[in-house]
C-alpha cells in the first residue's frame, strides 16, 4: 500500500509537470491526482505498458494528466 502511494505521487508530480501545474498543487494533491489518474487511465487505456506497484504506468500517466487538467479547469474557474 505504501509503495502505491509512493508510485502514485510520482506520477501525480509527472502529471503536474506535463500540464505545468505540478507546482501549484501540494504532495496530497499529487498523490490524489496519480491514484486516482491511474485508475481512470487503466479504465480508459487497459493496463498495457510497464507496471509498477500494480500499475500500469503509461495509463496511469495519461489518466493522471486528464485528471489534473479537468481539475486545474475547475478550480481555476472558480478562483477568479
Amino acid at each position: 500500500m505504501i509503495w502505491s502511494v509512493i508510485v502514485g505521487a510520482i506520477i501525480g508530480v509527472i502529471a503536474g509537470a506535463i500540464t505545468n501545474n505540478g507546482k501549484s498543487m501540494g504532495w496530497i494533491a499529487n498523490i490524489l491526482a496519480g491514484l486516482v489518474g491511474s485508475f481512470v487511465g487503466q479504465t480508459l487505456l487497459g493496463t498495457w505498458g510497464p507496471k509498477l506497484a500494480g500499475m500500469a504506468l503509461i495509463p496511469s500517466i495519461a489518466g493522471a494528466v486528464i485528471v489534473v487538467a479537468v481539475v486545474s479547469f475547475f478550480l481555476g474557474r472558480t478562483n477568479h
